[in-house]
């Protein structure tokens, strides 16, 4: 993250932040011209700013990279989209209620936006770092019985929710309730 020269009087200095689409398998990277973190991320949806200097020593040496000013109105290709569904969900009742919390409960169909049978969706209980990726899982069976499941259990852990959506909040469970749920439940067994 490295400041620029660019100041309004009566605003906030604008600033270059390293930012991060991380879908999974891969991720999409800019560098974005804003007065803040948090502005970024209430701009757009599924990112994260990537402060961990030698990912952004890593990246400053890349000159591939695209330099987004936050303002512009026009966005590229990519974080176009994020802005259009960040926009879509601005003004909703619960819009970023969970967002810049330590950690966060939930319980929901482990991939929301999986267009298969609701009622066969696995459900899980999850604890969620601030950036969304998974700390804990708890997935209960019919029978009563559940495995539970943390980041050495996974091939890889890109965030899972967007702490800023407003869908969210319906499906926020108590610290107690996961703990519970997680002392009855069974460890994974994620070997070979």
């Amino acid at each position: 993250m490295t400041a620029t020269d660019v100041t309004a009087p009566d605003a906030a200095p604008i600033s270059r932040f390293l930012v991060l689409h991380d879908y999974g398998m891969g991720g999409l990277w800019w560098w974005i011209h804003a007065r803040s973190e948090r502005e970024i991320l209430e701009t757009f949806a599924w990112v994260e700013v990537v402060t961990d200097p030698e990912t952004v020593a890593w990246r400053e040496a890349d000159d591939s990279l695209e330099e987004v000013d936050i303002d512009a109105p026009r966005m590229p290709a990519g974080l176009d989209g994020l802005r259009a569904k960040r926009d879509a969900q601005r003004g909703h009742p619960g819009f970023g209620a969970l967002a810049g919390r330590d950690v966060v409960y939930l319980r929901r169909r482990w991939d929301e936006d999986d267009d298969e049978d609701e009622d066969l969706a696995a459900v899980c209980l999850m604890e969620l770092g601030p950036d969304g990726r998974r700390l804990r899982e708890v997935e209960p069976a019919e029978d009563g019985s559940a495995l539970k499941s943390g980041p050495d259990d996974w091939p890889f852990n890109p965030p899972v929710v967007d702490l800023f959506d407003p869908d969210l909040v319906g499906q926020e469970i108590s610290r107690g309730e996961f703990e519970e749920q997680w002392a009855r439940a069974r460890q994974a067994d994620t070997g070979p």
